[in-house]
């Protein structure tokens, strides 16, 4: 037993003396490892980020000068429509791929989309170029506007920006900035990062595909509650940022009563509690009153100093935007009804529903 004792000893100091640390004997260095495996990885994530800003300040500075030779006069027309293919030739003999005409077509959109990007983005020195070739095929200046603030802000991969951009997040918003600006206004002031209206949170509808059910759905409430929870991660980011889980079916008591809400969450920006209420059926005026309760409950036992009130959003499977017009909902800013949608729409399908919506509470307001 010695020997043995002593041979392990022996090609333990051998392994240490090589750099062949396994990883168990690495547990009683934890903090001194994490110390220079933190250092590596921020140094690398600056790193890359460093590259991604100067390769995406070039492609846009590429662009700019595309355009300039494009627009350099009528009787360059004819060099100018060849103009791509011959660079596109000459950068690959020189620099080898990723120079496609197709690419070069992108730097000068690029350029063309955001003009003043230079002096205006410095904040997207955090998106990679796949962020921006998504955002600049945005029709809306003022959505492409919000799209880069929430990806940036948020760390947005690009599949969660591509479904963003998909699903029309931007315009599901019921108080996004295009409805706030007036009929006699041409230009559009996006919202300041700073102010943060509970109407720019609340989306309608909201879209659900992660779930995996079809429509039409007619099962109960806590398959889809469970559903929700099982999948909280991408039930989160479709909620919106600043969101955090408290509970489902979270009690709040009377000195008689108990009641149970579906699910609580609590908004580190808006500062508040925001419950929901699933409904797989058609919103009720019960419903509304219901909500309503649970808010008012909510604001007098479990608000804190310093919170700001409750928010109460009824999940339905559909609306009658005539019953939310003539009940308490109309008057609050505290209640908002939104339809779920279970499969993942075409734009032009949200796009019809949106403005059938948009038009409806338009008039109203007027």
């Amino acid at each position: 037993m010695p020997k043995k004792a002593v041979k392990k000893t022996t090609k333990n100091a051998s392994e240490k003396a090589q750099g062949i640390i396994k990883p168990d004997a690495m547990q009683g260095k934890t903090p001194f490892f994490e110390d220079v495996r933190s250092i590596l990885a921020e140094a690398r994530r600056q790193a890359y980020a460093a590259v991604n800003f100067i390769m995406v300040e070039a492609y846009w500075k590429i662009g700019c000068r595309i355009v300039e030779e494009e627009q350099a006069g009528n009787e360059r027309a004819e060099y100018g429509a060849n103009l791509l293919r011959e660079l596109s030739q000459q950068l690959g003999d020189e620099f080898g791929k990723g120079f496609s005409e197709a690419n070069l077509r992108n730097f000068r959109q690029f350029y063309l989309t955001f003009p003043d990007w230079e002096k205006r983005y410095a904040l997207c020195s955090v998106l990679s170029w796949s962020h921006l070739r998504l955002i600049m095929r945005v029709e809306n200046p003022t959505a492409r506007e919000f799209y880069i603030r929430e990806a940036a802000e948020q760390n947005w991969s690009t599949r969660q920006l591509e479904r963003s951009i998909k699903t029309l997040d931007f315009e599901r918003r019921l108080n996004a900035p295009e409805k706030r600006t007036k009929k006699t206004t041409t230009e559009i002031i996006p919202v300041p990062t700073t102010v943060f209206d509970p109407n720019d949170f609340v989306k309608d509808p909201y879209v659900l595909e992660f779930l995996g059910l079809q429509e039409p759905w007619e099962g109960y409430e806590s398959t889809l509650e469970t559903a929700l929870v099982e999948r909280l991660q991408q039930f989160l980011l479709e909620l919106g940022k600043g969101l955090s889980f408290v509970g489902r079916q979270f009690r709040i008591s009377s000195e008689t009563s108990h009641f149970y809400v579906d699910l609580v969450f609590y908004n580190y920006l808006l500062k508040c509690f925001v419950l929901i209420d699933l409904k797989t059926s058609k919103l009720t005026h019960q419903d509304i009153g219901q909500m309503d309760m649970y808010v008012r409950m909510f604001d007098d036992l479990k608000r804190g100093d310093g919170d700001n009130p409750t928010l109460g959003i009824i999940l339905c499977a559909d609306k009658d935007d005539t019953i939310v017009h003539y009940s308490v909902m109309k008057e609050s800013q505290q209640l908002f009804a939104s339809k779920y949608r279970l499969v993942l729409p075409s734009e032009e399908e949200l796009r019809d529903e949106l403005q059938r919506r948009h038009v409806l509470r338009i008039e109203n307001e007027e």
